[in-house]
């Protein structure tokens, strides 16, 4: 492919001094872009992955960097039943180091700052296995919409998603946060063999309008995060503007940052010692296969001239609204709940419910944190959202939603309230299409004559049905997400 001259001579410039063998880097570009999945773990256990890599057609060659990370051969289909029950997440292998670095654990507080269209923040969220809380923050309105679809099909139930500013978010988040992601907006040279467009807008705007975008996300970065916390930044760009010499500048006004190295991650190039960040990693496209990625993992130290949070986060625990409609509300949920999860997956939801539940304007959420947190924000998803409430002049009745069922584990689900299809069933492919389906004869001496049931493709939860009583199902998969 024609590459832009200047990035010809300033990568030959590069390699010159790098120590980085340039032999093949040039003709790498003419390559086909490589392709993978990453494996949902929340979803599917480790002995379970060749299972999901034959039913895909895949062969079982992992991204050695990434767990839960596969080479596709294949192109990844939005009408694959899999993807639809979020079973894999298609991304590019490069595109998986960051959040294996950062490494989320379950009850921490994680900010992945640039997280549209989501690949990263369900990684993490994968990670967190639905404990502590996560914020997926997007400032392009349209990507987090994207954002917000991968997150709950993915079953993630502790995001909050925002469409903010990382100003905005460090004037309201002081030292708030455990880890923070940062996959920074850049100039896109990585991807200059996948996207035909990517040379053009790098001839058209070039690194440096990046850079000074990416300098201004460090510092907000910096703002936010806890002392002792840590942070990833990276990017899919070449240019040491953009990668080395953004973060060698960084440490320099910040000494209170260490870095971490990952000597334990195969075929990934490590800056050694001597070098401008030793520890940080790339991944070049002749030497890994992967399409290209910087990435660095620091440590904020605590130091003695740390002070105290700006903002006052104690109403983040108080406790929550209680009142009529507030506690009959959450009675239809849980009676919701009841009727259609076995005893133990009831009491795990009902533990959550009690710390978590919130309503507000007849939708219920379950946020780990109080929703005021939030004020005057542009939130785009609060925790997770169960459904909606409609009242009759009798009742109260709770209507699910779509990323209830996705959110649900298997076992969890009564047999008489889960319809488990093939994944080459026809009649999978017609509920994804919308429309009515039947049960059999043999299913209909298992499952309920009337009320919700949960749809699942093989193993993994699909979407919801409504019995009619006479083995029919009224379809409820959301008419935005129907193959067409």
């Amino acid at each position: 492919m024609r590459l832009p001259e200047e990035f010809i001579n300033r990568m030959n410039s590069f390699f010159e001094t790098s120590g980085v063998s340039s032999e093949g880097f040039f003709e790498s570009f003419d390559n086909e872009p490589l392709k993978g999945i990453r494996i949902n773990r929340m979803k599917t256990s480790e002995e379970k992955y060749s299972d999901v890599l034959n039913a895909l057609g895949i062969d079982n060659t992992p991204v050695t960097w990434c767990d839960g990370g596969f080479y596709s051969s294949i192109e990844s289909s939005g009408k694959d039943p899999y993807y639809h029950c979020g079973v894999y997440y298609p991304t590019e292998p490069s595109a998986m180091l960051p959040a294996q670095v950062l490494s989320a654990k379950p009850g921490e507080i994680v900010l992945d700052l640039c997280a549209a269209p989501g690949g990263k923040a369900c990684r993490l969220g994968e990670d967190m296995r639905g404990e502590g809380l996560l914020v997926a923050n997007e400032i392009n309105e349209d990507r987090a919409k994207a954002l917000l679809r991968n997150i709950e099909r993915t079953g993630i139930t502790n995001a909050v998603i925002l469409n903010e500013t990382p100003e905005h978010l460090a004037d309201r988040f002081d030292a708030f946060f455990d880890k923070i992601l940062v996959d920074a907006p850049c100039s896109g040279e990585g991807m200059f063999r996948r996207d035909q467009f990517a040379t053009k807008s790098w001839e058209k705007f070039g690194p440096e309008v990046c850079m000074e975008i990416q300098q201004e996300i460090l510092k907000c970065t910096d703002i936010m995060l806890k002392p002792g916390g840590e942070l990833v930044y990276s990017t899919c760009t070449f240019c040491e503007g953009e990668d080395e010499d953004m973060i060698f500048d960084f440490l320099s006004k910040h000494p209170n940052y260490e870095v971490i190295p990952h000597p334990e991650l195969k075929d990934v190039t490590h800056a050694p010692d001597g070098s401008k960040v030793p520890g940080s990693m790339r991944i070049w496209p002749h030497l890994s296969n992967g399409d290209g990625h910087f990435c660095v993992h620091l440590r904020k130290l605590a130091t003695e001239n740390d002070e105290p949070p700006r903002y006052d986060y104690s109403f983040a625990l108080k406790k929550r609204s209680d009142n009529y409609s507030f506690n009959q509300s959450k009675e239809a949920m849980l009676s919701f709940m009841k009727d259609i999860l076995t005893k133990e997956g009831y009491e795990r939801f009902n533990e959550k419910t009690k710390k978590q539940f919130v309503f507000h304007n007849n939708r219920i959420h379950l946020v780990p944190f109080s929703e005021h947190l939030f004020d005057r924000l542009k939130v785009v998803k609060m925790g997770h959202f169960p459904g909606e409430i409609k009242e009759t002049y009798k009742c109260r009745i709770f209507m699910p939603s779509h990323c209830l069922a996705l959110s649900l584990v298997f076992d969890e689900i009564k047999e008489d309230a889960r319809v488990c299809l093939n994944r080459d069933e026809d009649r999978l492919i017609r509920y994804l299409k919308g429309e009515t389906i039947n049960l059999s004869d043999e299913e209909k001496k298992v499952i309920r004559t009337k009320g919700y049931v949960v749809i699942c493709c093989d193993e993994y939860p699909l979407g919801l049905g409504k019995l009619n009583g006479d083995g029919s199902i009224k379809n409820l998969y959301p008419k935005a997400w129907r193959l067409l």
